[in-house]
């Protein structure tokens, strides 16, 4: 007699069978998901890189911005134009380190030895007056902990300073995208669906014109903060005017702590050569601070981005912890390209459903 064969139990769609609707969803989510995972990994160990690409990119809408505006005034082709910017900028550069580079140099050991004596003589008199409590080392040590952390910053940013490479591709992909930008555009374009290309395009045109007004605004702000600073400084006696206006001029490109960090050093080094001189030292720095926040920073907003402090300040200390000086440094252009992307899908969001 031949044995009974027992019934099979029914199939379940394996693996390997696509057919079955439940498992293509299910692949579906886990390549998302994988893939979302990658990029996080890939994001962190790039992220180097990538902000020089866009520091590359920042320069080149700086550049664009002084071809354009120079195309106002001198009606020739762009690449002359280009051209003429990028060799202003050079000798601007070479005059500045070649006349003032080695007093500069020997007016910021000065500064160290300045602020370093200030710093003691204020914590000092903090513990005569009881704010600061006494142990551990006393005013002096906690003004060497503080001359340690700004040695420290001092040291990053030399070091950013002499990695010629990075500063050297910056330099390069800035120029190269300012030579030819629609050739990068619509490089970028190809590789995106037909249908998808004008909202790049026009979402490209709007990050544009803003990068380059907010970087407009930052060059004007750098140039009448730091000339105002050290003319005035200069004038009311304060001692390294000339490397004061120059450390607050480039300050100046980083909102909020920029303005802090060079307030604090202006105090120091105006009280150290009297009362008197520290007050005016105050002084000047509030009525420059308010003819950039006032004046400038305004009209900036109104024709770029309209940008928050404290959003802005939070994205400079999350950068600057996450990515250094150079994350510091382009923190607010990342947050308004940021923010021009956000508001363009809101806007073409608002018309489909208009539409529909």
């Amino acid at each position: 007699m031949s044995e009974a064969v027992e019934p099979r139990a029914p199939e379940e769609p394996g693996p390997a069978d696509f057919s079955n609707p439940v498992t293509r969803h299910e692949l579906r989510r886990a390549i998302v998901w994988i893939g979302l995972g990658v990029s996080v990994i890939l994001l962190w160990w790039l992220a180097q890189p990538l902000l020089l690409i866009f520091g590359g990119l920042v320069l080149a809408a700086m550049l664009d911005g002084g071809t354009r505006l120079l195309g106002r005034v001198l009606p020739i082709a762009r690449g002359f134009r280009l051209a003429i910017v990028c060799l202003a900028t050079l000798a601007f550069l070479v005059w500045t380190f070649y006349f003032a580079g080695s007093q500069l140099a020997a007016q910021a050991e000065t500064l160290r030895v300045v602020v370093m004596a200030q710093m003691e003589l204020l914590f000092s008199w903090g513990n005569r007056m009881g704010l600061v409590p006494h142990g551990g080392g006393g005013g002096a040590e906690i003004a060497k902990q503080l001359m340690g952390s700004l040695g420290q910053v001092t040291a990053a940013v030399g070091s950013a300073l002499g990695a010629i490479s990075s500063l050297a591709m910056i330099l390069v992909i800035g120029v190269f995208i300012a030579i030819e930008p629609r050739l990068y555009e619509r490089g970028f374009a190809w590789m995106l669906p037909m249908g998808r290309r004008a909202t790049f395009y026009q979402t490209s045109a709007r990050m544009g014109h803003t990068l380059r007004r907010l970087m407009a605004g930052r060059l004007l702000g750098m140039a009448v903060e730091g000339v105002g600073t050290g003319v005035a400084l200069a004038l009311v006696g304060v001692p390294m005017a000339a490397l004061l206006g120059i450390l607050t001029g480039l300050l100046a490109f980083l909102p909020n702590i920029g303005a802090i960090v060079s307030g604090v050093l202006i105090i120091l080094v105006g009280f150290s050569a009297g009362f008197n001189t520290g007050m005016w030292a105050i002084a000047i720095y509030c009525v420059v601070q308010i003819i950039d926040g006032y004046l400038i920073v305004p009209m900036v907003a109104r024709r770029s981005v309209d940008l928050a402090p404290a959003l802005v300040l939070g994205a400079q200390i999350l950068f600057g912890a996450l990515f250094g000086i150079l994350g510091l440094a382009l923190a607010d252009p990342m947050v308004a390209m940021i923010k021009v992307l956000l508001e363009e899908k809101s806007d073409h969001a608002a018309e489909a459903a208009t539409g529909a």
